[in-house]
């Protein structure tokens, strides 16, 4: 039997959570809300994070967009989506919504630009 102590993420509150990984049994407790629950199974089985970081601009308004990951990427693949975010440089004009990388590192997710840049 595992147990974790995490602080939940998922609003403002930041329940202290107890979660108890038994074999195939995940119980969380200290969560205020099914959100806290969900957020503490989660976390210790299959952790995954949004990314936000910047791409160079070639020929913009600004040298940089900003840009984040379209979903959650897994935890353990973060440093190979940063790896690829900052190898790449786009040329304006940029909009916001654009596809910048499909599929950044072998993950579901796209990077997508937060900005526009023209």
């Amino acid at each position: 039997m595992e147990i974790h102590e995490l602080t939940c993420i998922r609003c403002p509150i930041g329940c202290q959570l107890t979660v108890t990984v038994d074999g195939e049994s995940v119980k969380v407790e200290g969560n205020n809300c099914p959100r806290g629950a969900e957020y503490g199974a989660k976390e210790v089985t299959n952790p995954t994070r949004t990314v936000t970081s910047s791409v160079r601009v070639r020929g913009g308004e600004l040298p940089l967009v900003s840009v984040k990951t379209a979903t959650d990427v897994p935890k353990d693949r973060i440093f190979a989506v940063m790896e690829e975010i900052h190898a790449l440089t786009v040329d304006a004009p940029v909009h916001t919504g654009d596809v910048l990388i499909h599929s950044v590192a072998g993950t579901d997710s796209d990077v997508v630009a937060t900005k526009t840049v023209m």
